[in-house]
């Protein structure tokens, strides 16, 4: 008997294995499946457990995504800016309409709370909101008379076919930072999400071709590092947005410059928060832990780096103990959770040996979130909020990115200190201060080397209508994500000089034209 139960058991996993879900590209406004027989898969951090198996694209798969995307092109830029809107306004309602919706697929795949993930989707939809104004966005300039009978202007024009390539820890709000901009000024776009939770870019490309898009306009491909080497060497692909690590980063900023294709590539951060003496310490340690534990610290802006000035160390570090210890570390099911689960076992083992190596260096663990486990949920990959006090400058844990909620408390006995640990780091990407004192705030955010800062403000995200983007190894490019900067990564700038036949002149001229 015990054989048979066995075997009906064994049976019923195959079939639950084959009934699988399986996750295909989207490709000229169509879902279709790879012509390989590749496939990855999409486990449910919680549980532990795979969910879904994703078809990895090959060059096959590629070719026929940018010849759509190709012709796509052609008639979307000729479009006017003023539909191109209209389209994107609609694109705007749907997603308001499905919120809930790719909230919970985001929180499934990702493993964030639910208002978590939901408030990533608000962030992205403040850039298609923004993207819907595109027809002021793209307006030129005009000089009447610059010199006789000679008119100039200017204008934008797309690209052609970009490319985003997105990482795992903002599913919905990154791709949406990047694809609603590009296509508003009349490119075709073509998404790569992370392999490990791609079901919610292939349900907005969806909700875009339900509100209008053209199709090929818009196309999502699924793949590892084969499919993004190849669109790195396209001589199709215009542009390479990319947000991830610095190492991927930067090798994602090199081969596509080398290919001569126009770049923003993001990489990593170690954000400091500067408490002065003067602070609301009790303001600043709820910025802090909202910043620092906040999505289990897989955020690029997440507050890793506490820095206490003066003589408020033991104050600050015993409070922020004292509120992480109420923290709710549970699955996205459970409406009161603070944070959930890391992505993956192969990032919780990561974050676990970065702890390791702080306590082997010399730094005093305060709270100790290792060995996490939740009932019910043993496999998840979940880890605790972690806290160091008494961490140095030339301390791994302080030198590196953990992507994880682990704060690091570093000890300045001056103003000075503070600002010059923040300098001297490799990353720049955002930084903050807690302060009552105006003459700080102000010489702060003027001598910080960080691209976005924060004043009594923990995350200094910018709104979608300013734009986003780090320093120093946090940035390579020149141009940052949305607001006024993604309308000029996306387009090109043409200026035209012009005079009609009645002002032409009948002789030829030899010398540099000067306007007379």
């Amino acid at each position: 008997m015990l054989w048979y139960i066995y075997l009906f058991k064994k049976f019923d996993i195959n079939i639950q294995r084959e009934k699988m879900k399986k996750i295909h590209n989207y490709i000229d406004g169509n879902f279709k499946e790879s012509s390989s027989n590749n496939y990855t898969s999409v486990f449910d951090p919680s549980k532990g457990e795979e969910i879904a198996k994703v078809n990895l694209s090959n060059l096959n798969d590629l070719n026929e995504t940018i010849n759509n995307s190709k012709k796509a092109f052609l008639d979307w830029s000729n479009q006017t800016s003023l539909k191109r809107s209209r389209i994107i306004a609609k694109f705007k309602i749907l997603i308001e309409d499905n919120i809930d919706e790719l909230a919970e697929i985001v929180a499934i795949e990702h493993g964030k709370t639910l208002e978590d993930a939901r408030g990533s989707v608000i962030r992205g939809l403040e850039v298609v909101e923004f993207a819907c104004g595109i027809p002021h966005l793209l307006k030129g300039e005009y000089s009447h008379n610059v010199g006789t009978n000679i008119d100039s202007f200017s204008m934008r024009q797309p690209l052609g076919i970009c490319v985003g390539i997105t990482p795992f820890n903002f599913p919905a709000m990154v791709p949406m930072w990047m694809f609603p901009i590009s296509i508003a000024c009349g490119n075709s776009f073509i998404l790569k999400p992370s392999e490990k939770n791609p079901s919610c870019a292939l349900k907005l490309a969806e909700l875009f071709t339900q509100a209008g898009l053209p199709r090929g306009v818009f196309n999502v491909i699924n793949g590892d590092k084969q499919i993004v080497d190849l669109l790195l060497s396209s001589k199709n692909i215009s542009s390479i947005s990319f947000v991830g690590s610095t190492p991927v980063a930067k090798y994602i900023y090199e081969q596509a410059a080398k290919n001569l294709k126009r770049v923003q590539s993001l990489g990593g951060a170690k954000n400091h928060l500067v408490v002065m003496p003067d602070a609301n310490i009790d303001s600043a340690v709820d910025g802090i832990i909202g910043a620092a534990y906040g999505s289990a610290g897989e955020r690029c802006m997440a507050v890793s780096v506490a820095v206490a000035v003066g003589n408020i160390a033991d104050e600050l570090v015993y409070k922020i103990n004292d509120k992480i210890q109420k923290l709710k570390v549970a699955p996205w099911t459970d409406k009161d959770a603070d944070m959930g689960p890391l992505i993956s076992k192969e990032h919780l083992n990561k974050v676990t040996n970065y702890i390791e190596t702080g306590i082997k260096e010399g730094a005093k663990i305060i709270s100790d979130g290792r060995n996490y486990k939740l009932q019910g949920y043993e496999k998840g990959y979940f880890i605790g909020p972690t806290l160091f006090d008494g961490v140095k400058k030339d301390m791994t844990i302080y030198k590196e990115e953990i992507f994880g909620p682990v704060l690091s408390v570093v000890r300045a006995k001056d103003y000075k200190e503070a600002i010059d640990l923040i300098n001297s780091h490799q990353f720049g990407n955002g930084s903050s201060i807690y302060t009552s004192d105006g003459n700080f705030a102000r010489h702060f955010s003027s001598s910080v080397k960080i691209g976005m800062v924060g004043i009594n403000v923990p995350i200094p995200v910018p709104m979608a209508f300013h734009s986003f983007g780090g320093w120093k190894r946090s940035l390579f490019g020149d141009q940052h994500m949305h607001g006024p900067e993604g309308v000029r990564f996306y387009t090109k700038l043409k200026t035209i000089t012009s005079r009609w036949p009645s002002g032409l002149r009948s002789d030829p001229e030899f010398v540099m034209p000067t306007m007379k």
